[in-house]
């Protein structure tokens, strides 16, 4: 009897009725996932003093925000004394960053009495940089090695005046400008600058000697430099941490310059020797060629004899009138001791 009268209401419930009991149970039912999933954010943000509206954690969710996340740094921010709206937090949290580690850095920046807001905590965020690391630099000065330990080296070289070179180790100290740290450069610039600034002392040291025994001149000269400028930091101190005694460059460059002129020298005495054996051997080509011409030209002697002796220009008497004269010739030149000519005029025609 109750079920039939349960089916007869029912059955005199029309479909729009039915339809909108659909939709208010589907209602009930997502508001009860909302108060599960939220419910628990919201008592605590109620509870540490950190309201935040249940919309606005719905609206979070739509927004696919972390609404713990975002949550838990208000409550932080409101219990150190800070006064950081959901949508800042937000804001920066769809941007990319880092919501929980900014707010940690303002608290410690507040808390050491250091001027950094929000929005310029966000934008170092942003820009890559560690920003908690940076205020606790601010506090806690760092040092820094120089040379840097990863670069293989583990002294500064430079060479004084007199040519002995110096080594140098020095250790920086640094604290986070953090006016500065947005486009600032950053600690591989400080290495790099103070390196170039022991050099450029340790070079301008009359001798090395004055290097040993005021070695604290090299870190007020590169303190006096401003290396910092255009940097993330504000050097505080360089401190020399060694200094030692290398090799004697000067005279290494003065040996390899010696050795240097001498293979020069020994180039150009080469050079003159192979000239002067060119101009020999053209000598003796010259000399070759007039003796050859002087063997032809005596060659010629005893035809035009004969075509004289044809002709009729030349006579029997003439003819050993010539060869007396040649002979005495000769005569005189054994009894000198010169060696006689070629007789290629003494043949027969």
């Amino acid at each position: 009897m109750g079920i039939g009268m349960g089916l007869w209401t029912l059955a005199d419930i029309g479909t729009p009725e039915i339809l909108l009991l659909v939709l208010l149970g589907l209602a009930c039912f997502i508001l009860l996932i909302f108060l599960f999933q939220y419910g628990w954010i919201y008592i605590r943000a109620a509870v540490s003093g950190a309201h935040v509206r249940f919309v606005t954690l719905i609206a979070m969710r739509l927004r696919r925000v972390d609404a713990s996340a975002i949550v838990q740094a208000r409550i932080s921010a409101v219990k150190a004394g800070l006064n950081i709206a959901t949508d800042q937090l937000e804001t920066h949290f769809l941007a990319g960053g880092h919501v929980q580690r900014v707010i940690t850095a303002l608290i410690a920046a507040n808390k050491a009495d250091i001027d950094l807001s929000f929005d310029r905590a966000c934008a170092i965020d942003l820009a890559g940089r560690d920003v908690l690391e940076a205020v606790q630099t601010s506090v806690n000065p760092r040092v820094i090695d120089c040379p840097a330990p990863q670069s293989g080296r583990t002294t500064v070289d430079g060479v004084a005046l007199d040519g002995i070179q110096v080594k140098a180790r020095a250790r920086v100290t640094v604290r986070t400008n953090i006016a500065r740290l947005v486009g600032g450069a950053g600690e591989q610039t400080i290495i790099a600058r103070v390196g170039e600034g022991i050099v450029a002392t340790i070079g301008s040291s009359p001798s090395h000697k004055r290097v040993l025994e005021q070695p604290d001149m090299i870190s007020k000269t590169v303190l006096a430099k401003g290396l910092d400028a255009g940097t993330a930091f504000e050097i505080l101190s360089i401190d020399i941490a060694d200094v030692e005694i290398g090799v004697n460059i000067g005279a290494k460059l003065q040996a390899d310059q010696a050795e240097a002129d001498k293979n020069v020298a020994q180039a150009m005495a080469e050079k003159r020797r192979a000239m002067a054996v060119a101009q020999e051997q053209e000598m003796k080509a010259r000399v070759r060629e007039n003796e050859a011409a002087v063997v032809l030209a005596q060659a010629e002697v005893p035809k035009a004899i004969a075509q004289a002796f044809r002709e009729g220009k030349l006579g029997v008497m003439d003819y050993y009138g010539f060869r007396n004269i040649q002979a005495d010739t000769e005569m005189r030149r054994s009894i000198s001791g010169k060696a006689p000519e070629t007789q290629a005029d003494s043949h027969q025609v």
